[in-house]
């Protein structure tokens, strides 16, 4: 029975009044039943259809409807077989009886209460009348499944609640031609996809989206755009392809795979089809409201400070979690608007600051200054041989924090600046926090660990610091060097100096094997406030080369320009870490890669590059002397040489790995042709974006920590499994930039292997006015919600959108409920 869209629309108008929905809650024989009354039949008789909630019994039956408007498409055939085997194989607890119709009367009849979950494998158009659309209604209100397959979503065109079922609507002229693509596999949980390789590479027929369903939807997989020709009403880097969600009272999945007769053959395509119908048939269950937007609440926790004083916040830049739940954050050294700025180095004050940590108590929400250092970190704003971005850099708590109160901070105290030769002490000291009050005694300080660094001209002065699960401290550190005599490309100019320190030559600092600034360093803390050196740091510091004493053991990591943030995965102690590129807005054919802020999972010791080369291996052009305007060789990224002038360290370094994620203004993962001798062209034109989900601009990397999930965890809050295992790597500013988490393959991570997946957050941390602008730093909670600190709207300074928020997770578990499936003891 065919109804024009003006028909349709009013029959649908008029059932959507009288449709009741069953009892959800009710198990499985109760017999309760949800009712769908249509308008009357040409008898005139009203009929009312009554199905059990939830639909089904533990003689589990999949009903395939492949009714179509037109011919029916060739997949039918292939797709029955596929499920009908798919029914029969496998464990016994997961098979079910498969019955394949092309009769919509079965939608109105009371047989379709007997079975678990219902297959559109149909092909487009209006197949279905107004009593039997709200038929399919009814089953799904009373706890149906649903699994849509490719061209259903094309089913049903003018209803909206079909519209919803699936998902989505495919967009006008896209591809019809079998392309093999890539499907990336982002969710590792769900019964679909949890087997599925990372990246699938499969030929099918790949459909385009009128609307884009991620935020709507819960998405299991995407297709990689960059990878087929996806023609027009393409939709980015963000293409789902399978998604999940309860909808209307039941489960609904589609999956636009399936467009093809092969491949129904195909064994990953059977599995993915086998766990989208152990979901829908109740047969398993599954969450498929990880990624649907309204189901996370971000809320900001601090006020805005009082006048005149930093009550609630100081100019963030660092937070960690207790394991009781209180966050403690720190201000790096900025004052507030009322206090005075001092930058003649002729004044005994110049630079004082105060950089300040206060502790948030989520029991009380109550806020309480802790504690405050006196450090060169505020000179305001202005040139870099004016502004300065030392101060209280980074916090980390002792892993015995709740018996000692050990608190480790890193920073620069006033006290130790040299003023005549604008030289400073950076350290990391151990203070003790009393546990009872908040309250920090600065008079408990030991000094683990302390560096010269030069402070006559801003910047780059890292500051994250986190542990491993052998209780190793990393510590990052910045290269401490001017960006403003190399036009923004290579750190490399050796001229520019204060009285004989050079300040614009990270081939001093970073690229150095003999100084600690430019690194990521591991030590081991011990009671006493010492340290020992842990073995597999990059050097132990009695190498005998080039006649010995040239390394320091410290060196986890050499080769970082800015890493303001770092973080430790504790399932594997896997070490990652970002850090601010350079100032080149584009590439250059003389001098190389445009600027790169860097993201890279570190799995071992290792030389990432900086100041010699960035990427995945993108050499910078070594400088000439006496005059450095002019370029020399290409640097070779497998055996750099240290020559400056400035280098009190090896000559011969180790060889460059390459990073997980890097990006440009132009795009992220910037790649070119390279010569025989591997050297890039750095012709924009040639340019291939291997990661296109990111870009930059303004860009400022700000490196977050991977979610474990822990299902012991009787919060309600805290955020569902799918995230576990996963990378949040975001960026200071809130446009194109990176506010997103990411997988990678544990075959190629630390390696320089790129993300198979990434997922963005920009909903759930929503950026733009209101939200979260200007991303300073974020950790999980022990109770699995999400802090995170929005530095404000100024520079230096904290300002009335300087704040802590709180993210959190209200989407529920699991769904069918534990009490529905339709097999007890299949539970998961």
């Amino acid at each position: 029975m065919q109804h024009t869209p003006h028909e349709r629309s009013r029959s649908r108008r008029g059932l959507a009044a009288i449709v009741a929905s069953g009892a959800l809650a009710a198990s499985l024989l109760a017999g309760n039943t949800a009712s769908a009354q249509s308008s009357p039949g040409p008898s005139g008789a009203p009929t009312t259809l009554s199905l059990p909630s939830p639909p089904g019994g533990a003689e589990v039956k999949v009903l395939v409807f492949h009714g179509s408007a037109g011919e029916e498409p060739p997949t039918v055939n292939a797709g029955i077989a596929a499920i009908e085997k798919i029914g029969l194989s496998g464990p016994e607890a997961g098979r079910f009886r498969t019955v394949a119709t092309d009769d919509p009367a079965v939608f109105t009849q009371k047989r379709l209460g007997t079975f678990n979950a219902v297959v559109f494998l149909t092909g487009g158009g209006d197949v279905l009348d107004p009593e039997q659309e709200a038929g399919l209604e009814a089953y799904m209100e009373a706890g149906g499944g649903f699994l849509g397959i490719h061209d259903a979503a094309r089913t049903e065109p003018y209803s909206d609640w079909f519209t919803g079922l699936v998902g989505a609507r495919p967009a006008a002229n896209g591809p019809t031609a079998v392309q093999r693509a890539t499907v990336e596999v982002g969710d590792r949980v769900h019964p679909a996809t949890r087997n599925l390789p990372l990246e699938w590479k499969r030929p099918d027929k790949w459909l385009n989206w009128k609307t884009n369903p991620s935020g709507d939807v819960h998405t299991v997989a995407r297709v990689r755009e960059l990878t087929y020709r996806p023609g027009a009403n393409a939709n980015g880097w963000d293409h789902p392809v399978s998604w999940c969600r309860d909808y209307d009272g039941g489960r609904s999945f589609y999956t636009a795979m399936g467009g093809t007769a092969d491949s129904y053959a195909e064994t990953d395509f059977r599995d993915h089809l086998r766990g989208a119908l152990a979901w829908t048939t109740r047969l398993s269950r599954a969450d498929c409201s990880a990624t649907i937007t309204s189901n996370y609440t971000a809320e900001r926790v601090t006020r805005p400070n009082q006048p005149g004083r930093n009550d609630q916040i100081g100019e963030p830049h660092g937070l960690v979690a207790a394991p009781d739940g209180r966050v403690l954050y720190i201000g790096r050294g900025g004052a507030d608007g009322s206090a005075p700025v001092v930058t003649d180095w002729a004044d005994p004050d110049v630079g004082k600051g105060v950089g300040q940590i206060h502790v948030y108590d989520p029991a009380t929400k109550e806020v309480t200054l802790a504690g405050a250092l006196s450090v060169f970190g505020n000179k305001g704003g202005g040139e870099e041989l004016v502004k300065v971005e030392e101060g209280l850099l980074g916090i980390e708590l002792d892993p015995e924090f709740e018996r000692n109160g050990w608190v480790y901070l890193h920073y620069t105290p006033h006290a130790k600046i040299d003023r005549d030769r604008r030289t400073a002490i950076r350290q990391v000291s151990r203070f003790t926090l009393d546990l009872a009050t908040n309250r920090l005694d600065t008079a408990s300080e030991k000094v683990l660990l302390s560096w010269p660094v030069q402070i006559h001209s801003c910047c780059h002065a890292g500051g994250g610091m986190a542990w491993d699960s052998r209780g190793n401290l990393y510590i990052a550190t910045g290269d401490n060097n001017s960006s403003g005599f190399s036009d923004g490309y290579s750190g490399n100019n050796p001229q520019p100096a204060y009285k004989g320190l050079s300040f614009a030559d990270a081939r001093r600092t970073a690229g150095n094997t003999n100084n600690l600034n430019g690194k990521i360093l591991r030590i081991h803390p011990e009671d006493d406030g010492t340290y020992t050196l842990p073995a597999g740091n990059l050097f132990t510091g009695d190498e005998p080369d080039e006649g010995g004493g040239k390394t320091r053991g410290e060196i986890y990591v050499m080769g970082v320009r800015n890493p303001a943030r770092i973080a430790v995965d504790p399932a594997t102690d896997t070490l990652y870490a970002g850090w601010v590129g350079p100032d080149a807005g584009e590439p250059s054919t003389t001098w190389g890669p445009a600027k790169y802020d860097t993201f890279a999972a570190i799995t071992r010791a290792g030389n990432h590059g900086w100041p010699y080369c960035m990427g995945n291996k993108q050499p910078y052009r070594d400088r000439n002397l006496p005059d450095p305007a002019k370029p020399l060789g290409w640097y070779d990224c497998d055996h750099p040489k240290n020559e400056s002038p400035n280098n009190d360290g090896l000559v011969n370094l180790p060889p460059v790995t390459s990073n997980t994620i890097w990006y440009s203004p132009q795009g992220g993962g910037v790649d070119y042709p390279r010569d025989a001798n591997g050297v890039p062209s750095y012709v924009q034109a040639e340019q291939t974006l291997r990661l296109p989900w990111l870009k930059g601009g303004g860009q400022a990397t700000m490196n977050g920590p991977v979610y474990r999930y822990d299902a012991a965890n009787p919060s309600a809050q805290k955020w569902p499994e799918y995230w576990d295992g996963k990378w949040f790597v975001g960026d200071f500013y809130d446009g194109d930039q990176p506010r997103h988490a990411v997988l990678t393959d544990p075959k190629t991570v630390g390696t320089g292997g790129l993300p198979t997946h990434a997922e963005s957050l920009k909903e759930i941390i929503p950026v733009g006015a209101g939200g979260i602008r200007n991303l300073m730093d974020w950790k999980f909670a022990p109770d699995g919600s999400l802090y995170v600190l929005d530095y404000g709207r100024g520079f230096f300074t904290s300002d009335s959108e300087s704040a802590l928020w709180r993210v959190t997770y209200k989407g529920g578990g699991p769904t069918p409920a534990a009490a529905d499936l339709a097999r007890k003891a299949a539970s998961q």
